[in-house]
């Protein structure tokens, strides 16, 4: 199973020199918020602290100053402090977008403040008219050389984080399941698929982790506090099993069925006479995932809806929780 850890790990191991681009601190409406960032290679991008003009002014800057012909830039990754014993100029932002021109967009970068030493730079860029984008508020952006240090730190953080991200357990890696497992797999949660059947854990997204087992209904026991629990099996009877399992836990996020009103209400009714359940631990069950607002049941749409349903209730369980203070940390990025 593949990480966002990894893949960090492989293009800062890949890419040579490479520049940080982090937002440092925001004011009003921006793209992104501050402690995003993204890493900027002569020839890639790892990441995002927003798109647009701002982006593009940020990853320009990156870039001059990964080139050689920036000042007195040495062809290895800078050691030590990197503020220390440089003295710091002030410049005008070079802010044309890619096929653009100075003489076609002669406002962009107005506005626009860069203050820079040989392997650090602090952008202080409004998000309005000045540059092209209508966001605004106002982002300071802090540009640095990675250096072996750095570039431990960046690594730690990332599987801390990576660490404490919020699970989603898919029961069922039929056509939803396989969808669904996709569309999480795009977000920040660590992603668990369940099955009986080998063959359905075939094709899964390489960041998801797949349990092939046949008690699937053990993993609901064993899941961290705060899970998301989708069941989505091929066999009715088993996904009762699961269900109710995770009902009967009362600090998961989320627990979602797929399936009809025949199929929870022959549910509820098993439930609460034959697996000792209340109306209760019944109320929080979500049947049909993804809800009905949607008249269409094509796997990818299903999937959409779930993921959106699923993330949502993630965040909203984080922020009710003594500890959601580090909660929402992990699931910035």
């Amino acid at each position: 199973m593949d990480s966002n850890a990894q893949s960090l790990k492989a293009f800062l191991g890949q890419t040579g020199r490479v520049a940080l681009v982090e937002v440092a601190a925001t004011k009003g409406s921006t793209p992104r918020e501050a402690g995003a960032f993204m890493l900027v290679s002569a020839s890639a991008i790892f990441g995002t602290i927003g798109g647009g003009q701002l982006e593009y002014m940020a990853t320009d800057k990156a870039r001059q100053m990964l080139s050689p012909r920036e000042g007195e830039m040495a062809a290895k990754r800078p050691e030590g402090d990197a503020t220390e014993g440089t003295a710091k100029a002030r410049s005008t932002a070079r802010a044309t977008p890619p096929g653009g021109s100075a003489a076609t967009l002669p406002s962009r970068g107005r506005g626009a403040g860069i203050e820079v030493d040989e392997v650090c730079a602090r952008l202080d860029v409004p998000l309005g008219p000045e540059i092209g984008q209508c966001c605004g508020g106002r982002v300071e952006v802090l540009i640095r050389l990675i250096d072996a240090s750095l570039e431990q730190q960046l690594i730690a953080k990332a599987e801390s984080e990576e660490a404490h991200l919020p699970h989603a357990y898919l029961f069922g890696g039929g056509h939803v399941g396989q969808a669904l497992a996709a569309s999480l797999a795009l977000l920040p949660i660590h992603v668990v698929v369940v099955e009986t059947r080998s063959e359905a854990l075939e094709g899964m997204p390489e960041t998801v982790e797949t349990r092939l087992t046949p008690m699937p209904e053990a993993a609901v026991r064993e899941a961290p506090a705060g899970s998301a629990f989708a069941i989505l099996t091929h066999d009715h009877a088993l996904d009762f099993l699961i269900v109710a399992e995770a009902l009967k836990r009362d600090d998961s996020a989320y627990v979602g069925m797929i399936g009809s009103k025949t199929k929870k209400a022959t549910f509820r009714n098993w439930f609460l006479k034959s697996a000792e359940g209340s109306e209760a631990q019944f109320g929080r069950l979500i049947s049909p995932i993804g809800g009905n607002a949607v008249k269409d049941k094509r796997p990818p749409v299903i999937a959409a809806l779930a993921a959106a349903e699923i993330m949502t209730a993630l965040v909203s369980h984080a922020a009710e929780a003594p500890s959601s203070a580090s909660a929402d940390k992990a699931m910035a990025g």
